[in-house]
Order: structure tokens, then sequence, then C-alpha cells
């Protein structure tokens, strides 16, 4: 909002070398605290500093945590902080969660969470392994790494660009301008376009991540990036998030996505900021095919595409004689296996959402999503929507989603 500045913090919140105060019931009701460990006192004040000179756009006070005898160390730390220039970091801190001393060394498990200024609600947490020496009293990163299975930052992969939309921020490495500025376009026509459908309040922006590489993807996100061939984007995030919960970021695979016209772009961004607006009403009760299948149905509500053009794999199957017998299962959405069995399970998802805006009405379709994920437990949690919000068994809207696909596709 134009004329007010948020103010940005760093701190290394204090959670480990503590303990508990015990109050003893003894005649005299004394209370014991546990000692204070002096080197993760000492870890936190370094990290702190650390943090402060991230927010500030301080250089040398990034560097100044280094140990000054790690050449090599220093120089790929000032890369770092240079590539992380352009990301407009609002906050920026470590929560320490133990220390372990090793041969007169200390390794400090932590937990990084920095907010983008002007689009976090929540911040991005990342596991972060700090090692540190002692040097004259005082305590310097000698290394600094992604926890076990944790992924990449992007800005370790390279210098950042920004390019901010109306509400989009597109963050990229290795790109061509011309793409961010093109991505930003995109994200800028999903939000609105989202918040129509989907009447919850969500935050009305949206990040998108752009690495250099299929490879830098999966880095990204912690995982192989094989399973993400074709795939032309992913959304992270935490199902079911509150307030709290960490940020959500579209990534961006550039091979796939690169592959697509200009109107496949726009449902991959349309699709992927759904997720991002429905993640608090989505949970571990909401099945595969109704996240998916609702996204889709967002991306496709105004295209004025036919079901013929939007589900060519089920069309053909339908035509083929091979109608599913049930909705698709959870597995059938797995990246890196048949894609033609992937695509009819996005595809079958997007029509049994279409079915319910149908015949039942848009508005009992997001109470029905939303219905769903207020569920505890995956089982019922189908069957309790469908019964409340639109008066029908599991078998006698299977039954009708059979005929809608014969209808839309045959």
């Amino acid at each position: 909002m134009a004329g007010r500045r948020r103010t940005a913090r760093a701190v290394a919140r204090r959670t480990a070398g503590f303990g508990l105060t015990a109050l003893l019931l003894v005649p005299a009701c004394t209370s014991r605290t546990a000692p204070v460990d002096p080197t993760a006192e000492a870890v936190r004040r370094t990290l702190d500093a650390r943090a402060d000179a991230v927010v500030r756009h301080d250089r040398d006070a990034w560097l100044d945590a280094v140990d000054p005898a790690a050449t090599a160390l220093r120089e790929a730390q000032g890369t770092e902080f240079d590539n992380l220039r352009d990301v407009p970091v609002g906050t920026w801190e470590y929560t320490v969660e133990g220390v372990r001393h090793q041969d007169g060394r200390a390794v400090a498990d932590t937990r990084l969470r920095y907010r983008i200024d002007g689009y976090d609600a929540a911040p991005v947490v990342a596991s972060r392994i700090v090692e540190l020496a002692e040097r004259d009293g005082r305590w310097y990163i000698t290394a600094d790494r992604p926890g076990s299975g944790a992924p990449q930052q992007l800005w370790q992969q390279g210098d950042v660009e920004a390019v901010r939309g109306s509400h989009s921020l597109v963050l990229g490495v290795g790109q061509d301008g011309k793409r961010l500025r093109d991505l930003a376009a995109a994200a800028d026509l999903a939000v609105p376009a989202v918040t129509d459908a989907w009447p919850e309040k969500w935050a009305g922006r949206v990040v998108v991540l752009v690495p250099p590489s299929l490879e830098d993807m999966g880095r990204l996100l912690g995982a192989p990036a094989a399973g993400y061939r074709g795939i032309a984007a992913v959304t992270t995030g935490e199902s079911g998030g509150g307030p709290d919960a960490p940020a959500d970021r579209v990534v961006v695979n550039p091979e796939a996505y690169g592959l697509l016209g200009a109107f496949g772009q726009d449902v991959v961004l349309t699709h992927e900021t759904v997720h991002v607006a429905t993640r608090a009403h989505t949970s571990a009760a909401t099945p595969m095919w109704l996240s998916e299948g609702f996204a889709d149905w967002v991306a496709y509500r105004d295209s004025g595409r036919t079901a013929e053009e939007s589900a060519p794999e089920l069309r053909d199957a339908v035509r083929g004689g091979d109608v599913p017998a049930s909705l698709p299962e959870d597995e059938a959405f797995s990246f890196g296996g048949d894609a033609g069995a992937l695509a009819r399970a996005y595809e079958g998802g997007w029509l049994a959402c279409e079915l319910i805006a149908e015949r039942w009405g848009e508005e009992r379709l997001t109470a029905f999503y939303r219905t769903v994920g207020e569920a505890e437990h995956r089982d019922g949690a189908v069957e309790h929507a469908l019964a409340r919000e639109l008066g029908v068994t599991v078998e006698d809207f299977t039954a009708q989603w059979r005929d809608h696909l014969r209808e839309r596709l045959g």
C-alpha cells in the first residue's frame, strides 16, 4: 500500500539450549533452570548478525559472519548474497533447534524463515545445517547447507531477476527477461480469475519461481528431477495450513512450460494459483481428483473450450468403450508414470467438478470442496460431503459422472 513501509526484522529465535523451569514440591518450593549453553548463545549471536545483514542489504556484515580463513566459502557466500540482491526480503530469521559440539567446532540445526515483502503473509521455512568454528572468542560460519532432504533456495542457483506484476512476483535464474514478464502477465490474469471462482478470502497474490533447468527444479523441490519431466509447474505448500503455515510457491519447469502455447501457459498458471488460494481448505481428507479437478475447472471455466478439446485422452478412452468404473484414485496422479493415465486422471477429476457446477451450481461445488477439507480423516469425508452438500451417495454420484463422461466425450 502506498505511503506505508514494512519494518524488516531479523532474529535467531531461541528454542534450544534452555530447559524448562521446574517447580519442585518441597517445603521451600524452589525453582531450577537448566544451565545455558554458552556455545549455543554465541551461535545465535552469529546468526542474528547474519540475518540482520540480509534485511539491511549489508554485504560486509553478511561476510563478517563467515570464517576469515575460509577463502572459498567467503567467495561463494559473497556470490550468494549478490544473487539475492533483487529479492525483496522483508524478514529473515534463524531458529536454532539444537547445537552439537564436535572437536572444538559446533554444528547447529536451524530453520531459516523468511518473507518476501508485500507478498508473503507467512514465511517460507527451510531446514539449514550451519557449521561454526571459534576464533579469538568468536564463532564464525565454516559451512551452510540444506538439512537432510531439504530443498535448495533459488538464489543458490544463480543471480535472481525479479519481475513485479500487479498480483504477482516472478523470480527467475538464467531466464530471458521477456519470459519472466510474460509469466508475470499470466499470473496477473490468473489471480482475479481464481478470486472470482473461489469465494474464500486468500492472499490474492502469487510468487512464481523459475529455476535454470529441470534439474534445478528438482533441487528447489528437494526431489528427483525425473519425476517432474513433462510437468509444466507445481505448487509447494502445506495442506490445511492456517495463517502461520509456510508460504506457497509456484515452481515452473522452464523446459516443459516453454513448450506450451499461450493458452496452455495461462491454464497452468491459473491451475497452480488455485492451489495457492485453496490451500487452507485442502487437507489430507481431500482426494486428488477433487483438488486437481477443481484447479482445472477454474482454469477452464471461462476458456470457451469444449470437453473434447480439453480432455483428449479421456475422450479417446470413452469413445473406445473404456469408461472409467470409478473416480480416479490418488495413485493415478503420480508423476513419472504413464503420461496417458495421468492425463486421464486429471481430465476425470475436472469433469467431476464440471458436473457438480453444472448440475448443482458453482456455490455447491465450492461448498463441497470446503466440507471435504474440513473432515479430520479421509475415510467418509467425500461420502459425508456428497450427502450434505449434494444430497447423493458416492454410488449415485459415480453413476452420474460416468453418464456425464459419455454425454460430453462420446
